[in-house]
This record gives C-alpha cells, sequence and structure tokens, in this order.
C-alpha cells in the first residue's frame, strides 16, 4: 500500500511538473506576442493570447493597435475554420487579465464565456482599477478554473510603464544620456556628438517605446534637436520641452517640425508660438517637474523619456522621480572638460555594447 501511494504521488508531481513547463512555455509565447504592441497600444497595456489544445497552439494574437480588438478576440479570430470546435475544449493562455469592462471594445471576458473556455492561464493581475481582479472574479464566477501567476514577474516587467502610471498616478520615466569615458556630457559651447550610430538607433527605439520626449532648454538652444523617432517605429512620441522664460527661438527644428505632438511649459505669458504648439502655462512659484508630470498624467502620457540636459536630469534624480535610466558611455572618448555627467545611485547592469559604446541600465534599488 505504501509503494503504491508512492507511486501515485511521485506521478502526481511528474505530471505537475510537466504542466507546469507547458504553463511557462506558453506564456513565454504570449509574451514574445505581446512585446509586437510596444510603440502601438499607448494608453494600453501589452497584451498577448495563445490558445492551446492537446499541446498544441491553434489560435494566437495579440493587442496590435489601441482602440482595436483586444488580445483574447484576436487570438480566438485566428482559429481555423476546421479547429472552431475545439475552442470549448482548449486551454487560453493570456499574459495578462483579461478586461470585465466596456471601453473602446467589448469586454474580452464575453469573448471568453462566449467560446465556453473553460480553462485560462494568466501570466499576471491588471491593477488597472476598471479590471484589478473582476475579470478573473468573473471568470471563477462562471465555472472556469483560472490559474494566475506564471512567469508573473515577465508580465509585470513586459508592462511596467502601464503600472506605474496607474499605480503611481504619474507617468515612468525613463532618463537617458550620453557620456565620454571621463564622465562629460557635452559643453557649454557648442553640439559634441558621443555615441555612435549604432547607439543612436538604440536611443531611437527607445523614443519609439515611450509616449513623450523631454528636454530643458539649454538642451534645445544648444543642440537643436528634432527628437523624432525616424529610426524607431509605431506613433511618434510627443516632445515636450520645458522653457520657462521662453528662450528658445521659434525657428529651432524642435518649434518648426510638424512630425509630432509637441508641448511647451512656459511661465510667460507674452510669448508667441507657431499654431502647432500645444503651449501649457506653469506656475513660476510651484515645483515644475510636478506641475509638468501631473499635465502628462491628465493627459494619458503613460511613459517619458527625459533626454537632458544635465540641470533637468539631475532635478528628476534629486527629487526621485525616476524608475530606470541608460547611460550609453563612449569608452574611447574623453573631454577632460565641459559639462559634467548626473550622478545616479542604483542596481546597474550592462545591457549592450556597440563598437566603443557600453550602455548600462540603472534601476532603482529594491527597499
Amino acid at each position: 500500500m505504501l509503494l503504491q501511494r508512492c507511486f501515485v504521488f511521485s506521478y502526481f508531481c511528474r505530471y505537475c511538473m510537466q504542466q507546469h513547463t507547458q504553463h511557462i512555455r506558453y506564456m513565454q509565447r504570449c509574451l514574445q506576442l505581446a512585446a509586437l504592441g510596444n510603440g502601438y497600444v499607448a494608453p494600453n497595456p501589452m497584451v498577448g493570447a495563445v490558445l492551446v489544445y492537446n499541446d498544441t497552439i491553434i489560435g494566437e494574437g495579440y493587442h496590435q493597435q489601441y482602440g482595436k480588438a483586444h488580445a483574447e478576440v484576436n487570438c480566438l479570430q485566428s482559429v481555423a475554420q476546421e479547429h472552431q470546435c475545439l475552442i470549448a475544449a482548449a486551454t487560453l493562455y493570456v499574459s495578462l487579465e483579461p478586461c470585465n469592462h466596456f471601453g473602446k471594445t467589448p469586454p474580452c471576458v464575453d469573448a471568453i464565456l462566449k467560446h465556453n473556455i473553460k480553462h485560462v492561464v494568466i501570466g499576471c493581475v491588471d491593477t488597472y482599477s476598471e479590471v484589478a481582479g473582476m475579470g478573473i472574479e468573473r471568470l471563477r464566477s462562471h465555472g472556469v478554473e483560472v490559474e494566475v501567476g506564471i512567469l508573473e514577474d515577465a508580465a509585470l516587467y513586459l508592462n511596467r510603464k502601464f503600472f506605474t502610471y496607474h499605480t503611481q498616478q504619474r507617468p515612468h520615466i525613463t532618463l537617458k544620456w550620453a557620456q565620454t569615458a571621463d564622465g562629460f556630457i557635452g559643453t557649454s559651447t557648442h553640439r559634441v556628438l558621443i555615441s555612435n550610430a549604432i547607439s543612436q538607433r538604440f536611443t531611437h527605439r527607445l523614443r519609439s517605446s515611450n509616449a513623450a520626449i523631454v528636454v530643458g532648454s539649454n538642451t534645445a538652444l544648444l543642440d537643436n534637436p528634432l527628437l523624432d523617432h525616424r529610426l524607431g517605429f509605431g506613433r511618434p512620441p510627443v516632445r515636450m520641452l520645458i522653457d520657462r522664460y521662453g528662450k528658445v527661438p521659434v525657428t529651432h527644428h524642435l518649434l518648426q517640425s510638424t512630425s509630432a505632438p509637441t508641448w511647451v511649459f512656459t511661465v510667460r505669458e507674452d510669448y508667441t508660438f507657431p499654431e502647432h504648439i500645444g503651449v501649457v502655462k506653469i506656475n513660476e512659484h510651484e515645483n515644475t517637474l510636478q506641475q509638468v508630470l501631473q499635465y502628462a498624467y491628465e493627459n494619458k502620457i503613460q511613459s517619458i523619456l527625459v533626454e537632458g540636459g544635465a540641470v533637468l536630469l539631475q532635478a528628476f534624480i534629486a527629487a526621485q522621480l525616476w524608475d530606470e535610466a541608460y547611460v550609453i558611455t563612449n569608452t574611447a572618448m574623453y573631454l577632460q572638460q565641459g559639462i559634467k555627467a548626473p550622478k545616479l545611485q542604483g542596481k546597474t547592469s550592462i545591457v549592450h555594447q556597440f563598437e566603443n559604446d557600453c550602455i548600462t541600465l540603472i534601476e532603482p534599488e529594491k527597499n
């Protein structure tokens, strides 16, 4: 009897391990699909879904564009006609909890229940107040077996900007700068090109994956940047210029180009901008960064890339208003003097090495 019990327990353990391995494999596919929506779906989260019958994928999809069908619907619609009869007996994997509210599209929970799916595996819970566990609760109330937490950390990280926006009521903030080997980001007299062409392409991808880019007036004056994402993908990010006293001439690229929406934050009442520029009046006696972030939050800007200059970057650091930072260091370039790079403490890891350029990711230390 004891031997029989040991055999049954051993079989049960092997079955659980096998099932867990399958869950991980299909959730990895969900996350791969979800990432394809990067730059296209914000302020919605990136979501991927896979439908599996008898260890075979019979349908898959992802949220492709803001305002269009969600991942679960695209997944179900992808199932071939000859496999439609298998949907009810299949397992649906989805990287984020299905929505249970009407937005620009109907609830995804409705589509799942309509197809009589009885088993749903979810990467992580959606903390957005309109969802926040209600999708899971409704599925379970209709007899659906729901498993949650498969590759949860990866699922949370993929949509970290979405979660920051909803849990902290502010945009997710990424800092970025390029520096020389001796720790300078440029000079006060002329523009210095520090990063190489490959790193510049990386920067454009960073821009593409954020809803907005912000610079200060000194950077706009000295570098005269376009702040576009011509080497990237997706919708153009909003360009935000903090120019409290109207120092940047309207002839500069940032104010002349119409390739992306542009907002200027200023205290001046008498400054005239081109019609396509969105002018945001700020209070000179209140915290500038808080006013900028509040306006961005109210206008559904989920994430901001801060590209400088040094004063603006250090202001975000001093206020502890940052979530991650990318530092591009040209290991072969030395300036010996100029504008010192910002000082930032955190968990550091090297993510790319492009010839002489070393790109480092810095994240806040967890308490």
